[in-house]
């Protein structure tokens, strides 16, 4: 587990320690606290010193009999695919969380030809975006001629734990124009700039910005979408919201160049506003399209998270692929996108192990233009 105490890392360490199909490591370049965590779990798991940035790194996973490598190390904005190249190199097979639209995007041209060569799979984004997300596309319209809308919100609650890679890689990109499917033609937006309001079913509505990940891209094409495709984040204090689209302001107007910079000290001060915020984050996907009768479809599922447990939903599809893998199960062979692999039911047993709550509704458009 490549990035194995950080906040996504850990909480797949504590998933996967236990499983008598696996051999955990515990592995980041902090060797103590690799450690630590790796003493705290227990069940035999290891805590292992490890950069990939070394050199060292491919003869590293070679002495350390490496069959899996889930690759948590982010943030992902502009990283190279040097760590899953090294797992093919040694004949491991690889997992990423990865949420850079170009890392995943690019990865399935990048590396199939290597992970067909070693006869191991290699999955990019397996993620709450594209894995989870694209599953619950999928079971929202099942069965439909066609899809015309995507949109999704993710909603983190304030308190929950927060990662500075993780916000480096958000400013990595806000400000900056992405390329959105609008309308049914591609046109450029500016990332986190001009909040709108979303709606949520058991948590109050707020602002949501549009953010740049890998579904933009994907989406269009994989699920045949004839006008809109988006993606935004409501952070649930309205004020760290407007805070985002004035970084995205001052970065467009380049008086800010580089706001990632600023990941540190502004993830510090995000606990000053806890009080103001709750234990309580989610998500909705909103699709609208035809049905199998071409009438006029809309559908929505929500997922809320109580107790902070909302960072263990990115999580989920690393953990069920990696049993899978575990248990000996196939997975198709070369590089791909984590789309496909996982259905909606795969993720309802850790839904409900955390206590999160879902629900689901497909009715019929009213008049005029879909609410998505």
């Amino acid at each position: 587990m490549l990035g194995g105490y950080g906040n996504f890392g850990a909480c797949i360490c504590r998933a996967l320690a236990g499983d008598p199909a696996v051999e955990l490591m515990v592995g980041g370049r902090d060797e103590s606290r690799a450690r630590a965590l790796a003493d705290a779990l227990g069940s035999g798991a290891r805590g292992i010193a490890i950069d990939w940035a070394a050199s060292n790194f491919v003869e590293v996973l070679r002495r350390l009999g490496v069959e899996l490598l889930i690759h948590a190390a982010g943030p992902f904005q502009g990283q190279d695919y040097r760590v899953a190249q090294a797992a093919a190199c040694v004949g491991a097979h690889y997992i990423d969380l990865a949420d850079g639209r170009r890392f995943v995007c690019d990865f399935p041209s990048a590396l199939d030809a290597d992970f067909r060569s070693a006869g191991r799979t290699a999955i990019s984004g397996a993620s709450t975006v594209p894995a989870l997300s694209s599953a619950v596309v999928e079971q929202l319209a099942r069965g439909w001629r066609s899809v015309h809308h995507i949109s999704t919100c993710i909603a983190p609650a304030q308190t929950a734990p927060r990662g500075t890679a993780t916000l480096a890689a958000v400013l990595g990109y806000c400000g900056t124009e992405i390329q959105v499917w609008q309308k049914g033609r591609w046109q450029w937006r500016r990332a986190w700039s001009a909040p709108e309001r979303v709606q949520f079913a058991r948590m109050p509505q707020r602002l949501g910005a549009l953010c740049d990940i890998p579904d933009l891209e994907l989406f269009p094409a994989h699920f045949g979408v004839r006008d809109d495709v988006f993606f935004r984040a409501a952070l649930e204090i309205g004020l760290a919201q407007r805070a985002f689209a004035a970084l995205a302001a001052a970065r467009a107007a380049g008086v800010l160049k580089h706001p990632e910079r600023l990941a540190r000290p502004l993830n510090a001060m995000a606990t000053w506003l806890d009080g103001l915020g709750s234990s309580r984050g989610g998500m909705v996907v909103r699709v609208a399209g035809e049905g199998s009768e071409g009438q006029a479809l809309r559908g929505e599922w929500h997922i809320t998270a109580d107790n902070d447990h909302g960072p263990e939903i990115p999580c989920m599809a690393s953990i069920l692929l990696a049993r899978r893998l575990a248990r000996g199960e196939g997975l198709p062979l070369g590089a791909q996108v984590c789309m496909g692999l996982l259905q909606l039911e795969d993720f309802l047993p850790e839904f409900l192990h955390w206590g999160m709550q879902t629900d689901t509704l497909v009715e019929a458009a009213g008049h005029g233009a879909p609410a998505v």
